[in-house]
Order: structure tokens, then sequence, then C-alpha cells
């Protein structure tokens, strides 16, 4: 039983790390953004709470980007984590945005509401994918500098250790 559930799961992972067709749904085309290059966001977001982000990345913070979904195994397992984060260092100048590219925008905010989490998060339009197309795999953490360029990059569910170690950047 333990082998067919480890199988099954590998099938997951290959089947969610396939790259997929620009324009297509579900995105996960883009490569990493490079360490120390600047990255362009989007004037405002929409948050799944209705509130608008402007601006998604203020002056003199760090701003964490976190793709996710609420069907990710991995997700699952690191969302809890980023919340604590977010929740630990928000106060110290810590941003956390959430992007949701679950199908609907109510299963993310479902999902959302059902875990408990309060860190900031938006569901992926077109639009926002335009600006910020979600690199291959999930989750993806790409941590954005005081001047906005990125500092950490990572693809694939982080360890405890290394989610922490993102406060080092305040």
């Amino acid at each position: 039983m333990l082998v067919a559930a480890l199988a099954a799961l590998a099938d997951l992972v290959r089947a969610q790390m396939q790259p997929t067709a620009p324009g297509s749904s579900g995105g996960g085309s883009a490569p990493l953004p490079a360490l120390g290059q600047p990255l362009r966001l989007p004037d405002e977001v929409v948050l799944l709470d209705d509130a608008v982000l402007r601006p998604v990345h203020e002056r003199n913070k760090v701003l964490v980007l976190y793709w996710w979904a609420s069907w990710c195994p991995f997700c699952a397992i690191q969302s809890p984590l980023m919340d604590k984060l977010w929740r630990a260092h928000r106060s110290a100048g810590l941003q956390l945005l959430g992007l949701s590219i679950d199908k609907k925008r109510e299963e993310a905010i479902g999902h959302l509401r059902a875990k408990g989490y309060g860190y900031p998060s938006t569901w992926v339009t077109p639009e926002i994918e335009k600006l910020l197309p979600r690199p291959k795999g999930l989750p993806i953490t790409v941590v954005l500098g005081r001047d906005g360029k990125v500092l950490m990059a990572e693809a694939g569910q982080l360890f405890p250790e290394d989610i922490e170690q993102i406060a080092r950047f305040l």
C-alpha cells in the first residue's frame, strides 16, 4: 500500500512538473527569475478578500511572492509555514503575497478560510500572469529585497528551516 501511495505521489509530481504551452491554462512555463534581477509587479492587485493591495511592493519592505494552489500536496505542507513566517515578521517589514493558481477564485477563498491563513493572497488572473508568469512547479517562492530585486527564487517545497531563513533578508 505504501509503495502504491508513493508511486501515485511520484506520478502527481511528474504531471505537475510538465511544461505547459504559453497561453494555456495552468501556466508553469516561465523560468525562475534570476537573482539580482528587478521584477516588474502589477501596480495593484485585488486580494481574495476584495481589498486592493497598492502598491504591491511597499518601499523599504521585503516582499515574498508565493504561488500556491488548494489542491497542491506540497503547498499543504508549506502554506502553514508561510503563514507563520508572515505573522511573525510582518511588523518588521515583511510583506507576503500569495498567488493562487486555483481554477476558480472561490476555491482559493474557501481554502484560505478553512485553514485560517491570514497572509494576503490574490487569484492569478490573466493580467497578473502577464507580469508574473508562474515558473514550472509548485509551490514557488520568490523573495524581493527592499530595492525590488530578486534575493531568492525557489521551485518546489521548502523545508521549515529554509522558510525561517527568509527572515534574514529583513
